[in-house]
């Protein structure tokens, strides 16, 4: 039997990296900045999502199963997952320490928004997708540049602007992410066809 891990919340992760929780439906790890204490997650043969996360990978040595296959995840990509799918771990290196970042964000966060109307059309959120986006160094400086942004916001007191400026840049994060999607696929239908 496996031990998965639920995590329904935002909370939930962050207590498993011993993180703060600057607002209860949205959050960014930093995981240079996650002490030793906070990889606890070998203990687990997987996480079962309550909520959307989108993981930059930063180092090598873990491989996850994503819906049955094997998820072409490795340095320097972005991986996503939505609610109610499951990870699971394989081949860890023992010395493994998570590098890059994770945005989570909560369904609830999206409620009344344009983004919920639109969530369906990123389908890089579906198991069907088993092909992590990589990024080229100045996509990359994009995808920084708006968790800066959304961690700005995050910093802030919660007023009557937080939410549409958070979910403004989660939307327009995701709409980056699937530009780069497609050039991705474009780029590797041109190898193809050269081959």
């Amino acid at each position: 039997m496996k031990n998965i891990l639920e995590i329904k919340t935002i909370a939930d992760y962050f207590k498993l990296r011993n993180y703060e929780v600057l607002h209860p439906l949205v959050g960014i790890v930093d995981f240079d900045k996650v002490n030793k204490d906070g990889y606890s997650n070998r203990a687990y043969d997987g996480f079962h999502y309550g909520c959307y996360a989108i993981f930059l990978k930063d180092a090598v040595g873990c491989k996850i199963m994503y819906g049955g296959n094997s998820y072409d995840y490795d340095e320097g990509t972005l991986v996503f997952m939505a609610p109610n799918q499951t990870i699971e771990f394989g081949g860890y290196d023992p010395n493994y320490v998570p590098k890059g970042y994770a945005l989570l964000f909560h369904p609830d966060l999206l409620l009344g928004t344009d983004l919920a109307k639109k969530i369906h059309e990123f389908n890089f959120f579906a198991y069907s997708s088993n092909e992590a986006l990589h990024l080229s160094a100045r996509e990359r400086k994009v995808i920084l540049s708006l968790l800066d942004k959304i961690q700005f916001e995050l910093e802030l007191p919660i007023d009557k602007h937080s939410k549409k400026l958070i979910v403004t840049n989660i939307e327009l994060f995701l709409d980056y992410c699937l530009r780069f999607y497609d050039r991705q696929f474009i780029t590797r239908e041109v190898v193809n066809k050269e081959t």
